[in-house]
C-alpha cells in the first residue's frame, strides 16, 4: 500500500527497530510465563519483566516496585479512578477533573457519578490551560482526588503538574495524572505525584501494553485491584503478564530517554515549520497556546471548509486526524476544543498535527503544500 505521510503520532507511534528486535525472542525462545517459580523457563521471563520494570521506572524517576503492568493507559486510568474510588467506599466522595481530558478519564467520572460521587469538572481558558485559584477552592473536606493529565492528547499543551502536586500534598489528597503523551517525549518525574498512567504505543513501543506508577511509603491510600485471579502485580492487577509487551516497553522507555532532549530540540523545529506554513493560508487559526505545550503537536482550525471533507480530504495523502484516535469515529466537534472556546463549526474543521523520530523535513514541506492544495479546493478557490 502507498501509504500518506505519517503526522499522528499522537494516535500511535510504530515500535522502534531496537524494540521489535528485543521483543522478538520472548515470542519463540524465551516464552516462558513469568508467574512460572519452579523451572528456567519461568526465571528467564520473570528476570526480563523486572528489567523492564526498571527501565519504565528510570524513564519516570520512579522505583521499580512502583511500577504496575496493564494492558494499556486505559485499564491504568480505570485502575487509578476506580480503585481509589473503592477504598473511600462508603464515604462522602468529590473528585476534581478538567473539561479537557481523554476520554477514558472523563468515562470513568462519569460512571462514578452514577454511584453517588460529587465531581468538578475545571473549566479552561481560551489556551487550554486551567486557573490554579480555581482549582484551590474547588478542594473540599471530601475530596479524594486530583486528576489531571500531564499534557493534552489534542493540543499539547502541558499543564502546571509541579505546581498542582503541591497543592495536593498541602491539602493530603491524591494527585492522578495521565502522562500517556508527555511520557518519552519530554522529561516527567513522578516527584509529588502519587498514580500516573503511562502507555508503550504511544513512545515506539508495542500497542496492549502500559502501567500505571503506584507511589509507596506514602500514608494515602494505594488503589484496589479491578481484576481479580491470580493476585499477580502485588494484587494490582491479576492475569498472565504480556513479557514480549513488557520487555518492548522497557526497552522502549531506555531508547526514549536517550534522545529525549535530541528529539525535543528537533522535533520543535520541525513542528514550527509546519505551523508557520499552515498559519499563512488565510483564515487559519492556531488552536492554543505556542507556550507550555509539547514540542511536537499543532492543532489548527480552518475556515471556509466542512470538517469531514477536510478530513477525507487531507488524509489523501497526509495522515492526521481531528482528535483523539479514541473518538475519531465521532462527526461531533472535539469536546477539548469545545471547551476551549470554539464553536461547533470551527472544531469539526480542526487538524492535528503530531510529529514523530520517523518525521522529516521533506515531510513538512510536502505536507504543507498538500494541505494549502487541499484548502484551496475546498473552498472553490
Amino acid at each position: 500500500m502507498n501509504y500518506p505521510i505519517y503526522l499522528d503520532y499522537n494516535a500511535t507511534t510504530p515500535c522502534a527497530p531496537e524494540v521489535l528486535e528485543e521483543m522478538l525472542p520472548w515470542f519463540s525462545q524465551h516464552f516462558g510465563n513469568a508467574a512460572s517459580k519452579y523451572h528456567p523457563y519461568g526465571w528467564v521471563a520473570e528476570e526480563a519483566v523486572e528489567k523492564a520494570r526498571e527501565q519504565i521506572a528510570n524513564l519516570i524517576g520512579a522505583r521499580s516496585k512502583e511500577i504496575i503492568f496493564t494492558s494499556g493507559a486505559t485499564e491504568a486510568i480505570n485502575l487509578a479512578i476506580k480503585g481509589i474510588f473503592e477504598v473511600y467506599a462508603g464515604e462522602k466522595q468529590h473528585y476534581i477533573t478538567c473539561q479537557t481530558e481523554h476520554k477514558a478519564i472523563l468515562d470513568c467520572f462519569e460512571e462514578l457519578e452514577g454511584k453517588g460521587a460529587s465531581i468538578t469538572y475545571l473549566p479552561v481558558q481560551r489556551d487550554g490551560s486551567i486557573d490554579l485559584d480555581t482549582l484551590q477552592s474547588s478542594i473540599r473536606p471530601e475530596t479524594k482526588m486530583i486528576a489531571l493529565m500531564w499534557a493534552n492528547n489534542e493540543t499539547g499543551f502541558i499543564h502546571p503538574i509541579s505546581e498542582i502536586a503541591q497543592i495536593a500534598e498541602e491539602k493530603g489528597i491524591i494527585f492522578f495524572t495521565d502522562a500517556v503523551q508527555a511520557a518519552g517525549k519530554i522529561q516527567v518525574s513522578v516527584k509529588g505525584i502519587h498514580l500516573m498512567a503511562i502507555s508503550a504505543h504511544k513512545f515506539e513501543g508495542p500497542k496492549g501494553v502500559g502501567a500505571l506508577f503506584i507511589r509507596h511509603n506514602h500514608n494515602l491510600p494505594k488503589p484496589i485491584g479491578q481484576i481479580s485471579g491470580g493476585g499477580h502485580e502485588k494484587g494490582f492487577r491479576s492475569g498472565t503478564l504480556n513479557v514480549p509487551g513488557i520487555v518492548g516497553m522497557g526497552k522502549a522507555a531506555e531508547v526514549k530517554q536517550g534522545m529525549l532532549e535530541s528529539e525535543f530540540s528537533r522535533l520543535s523545529l520541525l513542528r514550527n515549520q509546519l505551523e508557520e506554513g499552515l498559519l499563512q493560508i488565510p483564515k487559519t487559526h492556531l488552536n492554543g497556546s505556542q507556550e507550555h505545550r509539547l514540542p511536537h503537536v499543532t492543532n489548527i482550525s480552518f475556515e471556509g471548509v466542512e470538517g469531514e471533507d477536510l478530513l477525507r480530504k487531507v488524509c489523501m495523502k497526509v495522515a492526521v486526524s481531528s482528535g483523539s484516535a479514541c473518538t475519531s469515529i465521532s462527526p461531533k466537534p472535539s469536546h477539548v476544543l469545545k471547551a476551549m472556546g470554539l464553536d461547533d463549526y470551527l472544531g469539526r474543521a480542526s487538524l492535528r498535527f503530531s510529529l514523530g523520530r520517523q518525521t522529516t523535513e521533506q515531510d513538512i514541506l510536502d505536507s504543507i503544500a498538500w494541505v494549502r492544495k487541499s484548502i484551496k479546493d475546498l473552498r472553490g478557490q
